[in-house]
C-alpha cells in the first residue's frame, strides 16, 4: 500500500538573521537561507516517517514538534488501520494511555499551588490502600501472601515519582502472583478494587512503575470535589482549547480513531477491533485518555512556556520548573522487565544512562543520543505514543502510533529518528 501523507511544516516565526548590522537586503537573504535550511530538514523528517510506513514498520504515524517560538513540524503518514484505512490525518484520535499521567500530575500540582495538597505530608486518607498501606513480603508455603504494615506513610511526591511502592502486573512477578492469589479484579475492569494493591517495597526505598498516578487521580477528585473527567475538562482541556481530549469519545471522534495493531512474532502487524466503550467505576489518572497529537502538543507547549499558553495560565513557572527536577535522588528509574510480552517488551530506553524521575515524568540526567539535553523530561503510552520536552533547547515533540507491545523496537527507533530530525531542523535554523 502506498503511504498517504498530510503534512504541514511551518517556519519558526521571528528567526534571528545572521547579519543584523547590514542592509535590509542582506537580512532578507539570511532569513531566506534559514527558511530553506529548515525546510530541507523537515523534508528529511517526512522521508523518514514515510519510509517507516512504506516498510510496514508502523501502520501509520502522526508526529509534531514545537519550540517556544511556534510550530516546527507536523506530519501524518500511513493509515489508521492496515486492513481498510482510512488515511492517518493530523486530527486522528489516539489512545494515549500513560501519557495521561503528565496531565494528572499537572492537575495535582495545581492543587499543590492552591494549598489543597502537600508534596511532603502523608496523603489524605481517602482509602486504606493509601492511609494504611501494606507491603507484600512474599508468600508462605501454601501460596498465601505475607503482608506487613509499611514503615512510613505515602506522600504525593512518592506517588508522582513512582517511589510509593505500587506496581503494575505487567512488570512485576510478585504482583502477578498476588493478583492470582487474592482474586482482585484486573485494571481493565475499571474497578477501584483493581488498584488496591499492596506495596512491593516501603515508600521512598525504590522506584517501580505502577498504579501510583491512578491514586493521584483519586486524590484530585477527593480534594477538588470534581470527578476527574470534569476537572480535566474545566481546568486543563477547555482553557487550552484541547477539544479532542477526554475519557469518552463522541461518535465523530470515534470515526477518526486509529486502531491498535498487535506486533506478531514475524514482525507483521495485525489490526485489532476498536475497544468496546464502557463506564468504569472511576476515571483513571494513569491511563485511559483519548487525544490527538495537536491537542497533546498544546499541553506540552503549555509546559514549555512555563505553565501558560493560548492565553491561559495553568501553573506558575516555578511549579513547572520544580516538576522537571530530579525527585528520586540516587534511586535509578526507567527500567522495567516484562511479565506479559504481548503487552510490553522489556523497557530501557537509554541503556547505561542515568535515568531519574520528576513530578510526573522520566528525567534524562545526561544528554540523549538523538539531541535532547540533560534535564529533558519524557514518557509515553503503552500503545507506543511518546513525547519529550527539552527545557534547555526550548523544544518539545511527540510521535503517535497504535501498536502493542509497548517499547516496540521499530516504533522506538522511529521515535529516535524523529527526535534527531527535529534537532537537526532546529540547528539548521
Amino acid at each position: 500500500m502506498t503511504s498517504m501523507t498530510h503534512s504541514r511544516r511551518d517556519l519558526l516565526k521571528g528567526a534571528v538573521a545572521v547579519a543584523t548590522t547590514v542592509g535590509v537586503g542582506t537580512i532578507a537573504v539570511s532569513r531566506r537561507a534559514h527558511a530553506q535550511a529548515g525546510a530541507a530538514q523537515r523534508g528529511r523528517i517526512d522521508a523518514v516517517l514515510r519510509q517507516a510506513v512504506d516498510a510496514k514498520e508502523v501502520p501509520g504515524v502522526v508526529a509534531m514538534a514545537a519550540t517556544d517560538r511556534g510550530l516546527l513540524y507536523e506530519g501524518a503518514f500511513g493509515v489508521r488501520a492496515l486492513d481498510k484505512g482510512p488515511a492517518m490525518t493530523l486530527d486522528t484520535v489516539f489512545r494515549i494511555a500513560s501519557m495521561t499521567k503528565a496531565i494528572t500530575s499537572v492537575a495535582a500540582m495545581q492543587l499543590v499551588e492552591q494549598g489543597k495538597l502537600k508534596l511532603e505530608e502523608p496523603v489524605p486518607n481517602i482509602d486504606p490502600a493509601l492511609g494504611a498501606p501494606q507491603v507484600l513480603e512474599g508468600f508462605d508455603a501454601a501460596g498465601t501472601p505475607k503482608l506487613r504494615p509499611a514503615k512510613r506513610p505515602i506522600t504525593l511526591r512518592h506517588l508522582l515519582t513512582h517511589t510509593a511502592g505500587f506496581s503494575y502486573e505487567v512488570w512485576d512477578p510478585n504482583t502477578v502472583r498476588y493478583v492470582k492469589a487474592s482474586g482482585i479484579p484486573s485494571t481493565a475492569t475499571g474497578k477501584v478494587a483493581s488498584i488496591r494493591l499492596p506495596l512491593v517495597f516501603d515508600p521512598g526505598d525504590k522506584w517501580e512503575y505502577g498504579v501510583n498516578v491512578d491514586w493521584v487521580g483519586r486524590l484530585v477528585e477527593a480534594t477538588s470535589g470534581q470527578s476527574l473527567d470534569a476537572y480535566f475538562r474545566d481546568k486543563i482541556f477547555a482553557p487550552l482549547g484541547m477539544k479532542d481530549s477526554g475519557y469518552v469519545t463522541s461518535d465523530e471522534q470515534r470515526s477518526r480513531q486509529a486502531r491498535v495493531h498487535q506486533r506478531q512474532a514475524d514482525g507483521t502487524l495485525v489490526p485489532q477491533p476498536l475497544e468496546t466503550p464502557f463506564t468504569p467505576e472511576f476515571w483513571s489518572g494513569g491511563g485511559p485518555l483519548y487525544s490527538t497529537a495537536r491537542d497533546y502538543l498544546t499541553f506540552l507547549q503549555m509546559l514549555l512556556h512555563g505553565g501558560s499558553f493560548n492565553g491561559a495560565r495553568l501553573l506558575r513557572g516555578e511549579t513547572v520548573a520544580l516538576m522537571a527536577r530530579n525527585h528520586t535522588g540516587d534511586i535509578p528509574a526507567g527500567i522495567m522487565k516484562t511479565e506479559n510480552p504481548a503487552r510490553s517488551n522489556d523497557v530501557d530506553f537509554f541503556p547505561g544512562a542515568q535515568i531519574r524521575w520528576g513530578l510526573g515524568y522520566m528525567l534524562n540526567m545526561q544528554p540523549g543520543p538523538n539531541g535532547r539535553s540533560a534535564g529533558t523530561v519524557s514518557w509515553g503510552g503503552i500503545f507506543n505514543t511518546y513525547y519529550w520536552l527539552d527545557p534547555t533547547k526550548r523544544v518539545t515533540g511527540l510521535i503517535m502510533t497504535q501498536i502493542l507491545p509497548f517499547a516496540d523496537q521499530r516504533a522506538v527507533k522511529l521515535y529516535g529518528q524523529f527526535e534527531r530530525g527535529v534537532y537537526d531542523a532546529l540547528n539548521a535554523m
